[in-house]
């Protein structure tokens, strides 16, 4: 695909066709001076070192240039394509308990804050997979649809909290049932739903609703977390603990029958969580047996950069324009000059010509690859400084600044990026990001204000328009 990245510029095209206007006007009244000197044959033999083809070739060659100078500063681009490849992963929903129990701290630093560490770890592993995210405790809700985006899905665990439910208690089937319905529609991907718990099931039906979901093709696995002889639970910011009716402290203890018949039903997998790390390696395990599927991505190739090509083109007929005279030089008539530009042309024309912005951010894409994201930032910052209006440099700076936990500096990038970007998609992909990274600091005013702007440039994006709605 071709395009212009400021095609307004090409408007400045008619400068070169006005040029031409006034040229031949000219050349027409010095053509009718001569006529007043005499019989035009008799006075051009008395210029015999005067040529006409030289003036205009001479005008030509100027105004090409001009012209190739104008396209050059619209900036053409070619070279975007898009290819479908073949990846292969699974698709994993994980459903998190965050009822007041989670709060617990038989298991350090709490059942909650381990289940978020297990999740993490277990995002961290994933490359080809789609992860999405349900928060459940009374009733649920999904918190994160599924997606490929791992950065987004490390994002959204981190605002998992008991706050974001009213209604306490914990439905297991509901959950599951959320969780089973949230899966793509592709029937050849394998599909998992991953439930963290402590058990304590106060609705009932969890083992109907994992024996459905087994039917429907989905393995259940639960990870059950805390110890069965329990833990008090705290209550925030207070230091004191949950009591029932009669004054007594609430005992939380890990229903682990529970937790087995559910897996069991299921089709998957029972797994304790405890201090210990088996419960990491049990998980990563079961994760790498699952059957791995073939699952269709596209991916977009970003535009390369055209216009040094006409900038050359410029330079060189500027430098023929130099050489060549308006009249015959005795001591150059027996030179080609054509001959010669072509030559010029030919050696004027760089192999591979790379810009130093282009090298600085492949080097950090190779960098951010290998997880050295603070080395990855430096390169992108270097792309930044040689090019500020390479729109791609700035996007993925935001990106190794998200991973290392730097918001704000990635909300500035991302900014920058959208001021130097002309691709609505891309400009929408910034804004959505912006938006992921002010929900996740619970901003959300400005977070819905950023996905309004995503929706603008790409009204059928379902994931900005959820995204919204939740904040």
């Amino acid at each position: 695909m071709f395009r212009f990245a400021h095609p307004e510029y090409l408007y400045l095209l008619f400068a070169p066709l006005a040029l031409a206007g006034v040229h031949y006007v000219a050349a027409w009244r010095r053509r009718a001076r001569l006529r007043r000197f005499g019989d035009r044959r008799l006075v051009l033999a008395l210029m015999p070192d005067a040529q006409a083809w030289r003036r205009e070739a001479k005008f030509w060659l100027a105004n090409l240039a001009l012209a190739m100078l104008v396209v050059a500063w619209a900036r053409p681009q070619f070279g975007t394509k898009t290819e479908t490849v073949e990846r292969e992963g699974i698709e994993a929903i994980i459903a998190i308990d965050v009822s007041n129990s989670m709060r617990a701290e038989d298991v350090s630093p709490s059942r909650l804050d381990k289940a978020k560490m297990l999740v993490g770890r277990m995002v961290d592993d994933m490359r080809d997979d789609k992860v999405g995210l349900v928060v459940f405790a009374g009733e649920a809700f999904v918190q994160l649809p599924i997606t490929s985006d791992f950065v987004s899905a490390k994002m959204f665990l981190e605002t998992i909290s008991p706050e974001l439910v009213d209604l306490q208690g914990t439905d297991l089937a509901r959950a599951i049932g959320l969780a089973s319905a949230g899966f793509t529609s592709d029937e050849q991907s394998t599909k998992a739903i991953f439930v963290i718990t402590d058990g304590e099931d106060n609705e009932g039906g969890a083992v109907e609703a994992a024996r459905e979901a087994q039917r429907q093709g989905r393995r259940v696995f639960v990870l059950g977390v805390g110890s069965p002889q329990g833990a008090p639970v705290p209550v925030p910011g207070t230091g004191h603990y949950i009591v029932d009716n009669a004054g007594n402290t609430v005992v939380s203890r890990l229903n682990e029958a529970m937790c087995q018949e559910v897996a069991a039903a299921g089709g998957g997998a029972y797994i304790y969580v405890d201090n210990s790390s088996s419960a990491g390696r049990a998980l990563k395990e079961h994760v790498d047996r699952l059957a791995t599927s073939a699952m269709d991505t596209q991916i977009v190739s970003e535009y390369d950069e055209q216009f040094p090509a006409f900038a050359w083109i410029a330079l060189a007929l500027l430098v023929l324009d130099l050489l060549l005279m308006e009249r015959a030089n005795p001591l150059l008539r027996g030179l080609r000059l054509f001959g010669c530009a072509a030559l010029l042309v030919a050696l004027g024309q760089p192999a591979s010509a790379q810009r130093p912005e282009r090298q600085h951010l492949r080097a950090g894409n190779r960098l951010y690859a290998d997880s050295l994201f603070v080395e990855a930032e430096t390169a992108y910052r270097k792309a930044a400084e040689a090019n500020p209006r390479m729109a791609q440099a700035h996007y993925d700076l935001a990106s190794s600044l998200v991973r290392q936990g730097k918001p704000k500096e990635a909300m500035q990038a991302l900014e920058e990026a959208v001021k130097a970007e002309r691709n609505p998609q891309r400009v929408a992909d910034a804004y959505h990001n912006m938006g992921v990274i002010l929900q996740s600091q619970r901003q959300f005013g400005p977070a819905i204000e950023c996905y309004k702007n995503a929706l603008r440039r790409r009204p059928g994006d379902d994931e900005s328009r959820y995204n919204m709605l939740l904040c």
